[in-house]
């Protein structure tokens, strides 16, 4: 059947439904199963959320979905993933807080400034930045982050690394791992990293990635110049918001 651009009302409701209880286990609904699966009846989790396989079902995707799994995700970083990480030179983190309300995020740095503590563990540093600490600020609330690294100009192939991160100062990961780079970036010293214990990674293909080249570029690593930074590139500056008025006396 061509697509209509509109969904039958039981998987719209599948689609725009509120959200499951927070749980630990992700079953496998019946129907992504076969007479004879170990995962049947949901015996076992696999990756991926309890939406993912739902919308799976109702898109007749489990297969796919389930090859893909056997695959291509692990719980841990292989030796190529490991290389890989280590010649990234920047990583799209994406956060969300309590509530659930998200953010995204680019972190960037010379190759390897994500540091890959082991098979399950990597870091990337933070610097002082607008003061904003949204990321960190999400993570303080909700451990949970997503990671992707891709590489633009050579292989054209992404790493998404998914999982639980903390927040370290900068003092006691390197008493933990003293071979932690001090000026990962020139004029830059991490003032505490975020450190993220792997529970996916897996491939995204290159399908649909750009061929970037790289060009030679001056970096104004650690500036405070407003016109170095952006300035007001999207003038927003003037614009009117909410919380000003709020705080602007009477």
């Amino acid at each position: 059947m061509p697509p209509s651009g509109t969904a039958d009302p039981e998987l719209l409701a599948l689609e725009l439904s509120d959200p499951p209880p927070p749980t630990d286990r992700r079953a496998v609904p019946a129907s992504a199963t076969s007479p004879g699966d170990p995962f049947a009846g949901g015996s076992a989790p696999l990756p991926g959320s309890a939406g993912e396989h739902l919308l799976q079902a109702a898109y007749g995707t489990e297969q796919r979905a389930r090859r893909f799994y056997d695959e291509q995700v692990l719980d841990h970083l292989n030796p190529r993933m490991r290389e890989f990480i280590g010649r990234m030179e920047l990583a799209f983190v994406a956060t969300a807080d309590a509530r659930g309300e998200c953010d995204s995020t680019l972190r960037a740095g010379p190759p390897g400034f994500v540091e890959v503590l082991g098979e399950r563990h990597l870091a990337y540093p933070e610097y002082r930045g607008n003061g904003v600490h949204a990321s960190l600020g999400n993570i303080s609330e909700n451990p949970h982050v997503g990671i992707l690294l891709v590489d633009f100009a050579e292989a054209l192939i992404g790493l998404h690394v998914n999982g639980k991160a903390r927040i370290v100062e900068d003092g006691d990961l390197r008493a933990i791992h003293p071979s932690l780079p001090t000026g990962s970036a020139p004029g830059r010293s991490p003032q505490r990293w975020v450190v993220v214990q792997v529970e996916e990674a897996y491939l995204h293909c290159r399908k649909h990635i750009p061929r970037l080249v790289p060009m030679p570029h001056e970096r104004s690593w650690g500036t405070d110049d407003a016109r170095r930074k952006g300035g007001d590139y999207f003038d927003a500056k003037e614009t009117d918001r909410p919380w000003r008025r709020a705080t602007q006396p009477a």
